[in-house]
């Protein structure tokens, strides 16, 4: 496979899975679209493994790294989809943006493995910033409930983040699929336990067309196919380049939000992204300064 098409993949799914998860929820209720999402995944994942040829590692390393993704995995997207109801599509990948952050200064206090530099603490710093303004605009980002929607969406970042780190710890070198596998194979009862709490696991009556393919979209392409490029692009690619996509992402997140499903993005939203994504470049600065100088 090309990697810059891989590169690219990433790019787009990640940016258009926020208007994807938006628009999978509208006519249907959110736990049975990310149930249903979660339920195509798994088809699609354990196909392909089969198909691959690729096993399913069942040792108390590999089951301990299906737990930790799992249990971040259906916490991060029953938050999410109950946050989306309520805020623009753009922000969700806005806010996701700052897992690199807090997925540092977890790793910090978790794995002793990092040091606090200048560049880091800055760049937290900034991210903050960028948050506080997008909060001061919060009854501007959505409906009735934005602030609930986006307290929603912070907690699903940290879960993830956490759950990164938590794998991280213990340190399985089973195949990505295969982690893909065992961690949707936790989460999809979890989800199901939710689609029965909220809707009763009741089937909706008709599911609008663009709702149906946007969970089939998310199914496929959101849990499958772009964990797989980004795996690809991590295997591929210098840090640097990698981390310019949470840079780019939420650029083009808010774009598609405002040209496809008509959200207003405000001035104080812009310029809190742009806080937000200039934490990220000093946070991750010494990865694309390194990046620069090989680019001359």
């Amino acid at each position: 496979m090309s990697v810059p098409i891989a590169y690219l993949g990433v790019i787009l799914i990640w940016a258009t899975t926020p208007l994807a998860i938006k628009w999978s929820a509208q006519g249907t209720d959110f736990a049975f679209a990310v149930a249903a999402r979660m339920a195509i995944g798994l088809a699609v994942a354990a196909l392909v493994l089969v198909a691959w040829r690729i096993g399913l590692p069942l040792h108390r390393r590999a089951r301990a790294s299906y737990a930790a993704a799992g249990f971040g995995m259906f916490g991060a997207m029953t938050l999410t989809y109950w946050g989306a109801q309520y805020i623009h599509s753009g922000l969700i990948s806005v806010l996701f943006g700052l897992s690199p952050l807090i997925t540092g200064l977890m790793a910090l206090l978790w794995l002793k493995d990092e040091t606090l530099t200048r560049a880091k603490l800055a760049g937290m710093l900034l991210g903050l910033a960028g948050l506080a303004i997008i909060f001061g605009d919060s009854h501007k980002m959505g409906g009735a409930h934005a602030l609930a929607g986006v307290l929603a969406l912070l907690a699903a970042v940290v879960l993830y983040s956490g759950s990164l780190v938590w794998m991280k710890r213990i340190g399985d070198d089973s195949p990505p699929l295969a982690t893909t596998v065992g961690a949707l194979a936790i989460a999809l009862p979890l989800f199901a336990l939710v689609w029965w709490w909220s809707a009763g696991a009741r089937v909706p009556a008709a599911v609008p067309p663009r709702a149906g393919a946007a969970i089939v979209y998310l199914g496929v392409f959101g849990s499958v196919i772009g964990f797989a490029l980004y795996y690809y692009v991590i295997k591929h690619m210098e840090t640097g380049k990698v981390a310019l996509i949470t840079l780019v992402t939420p650029v083009l997140a808010l774009l598609l939000g405002s040209a496809l499903n008509g959200e207003h993005v405000g001035m104080r939203v812009w310029a809190g992204t742009l806080l937000i994504g200039l934490g990220l470049s000093v946070h991750q600065w010494r990865a694309l300064s390194g990046l620069a100088v090989r680019a001359r």
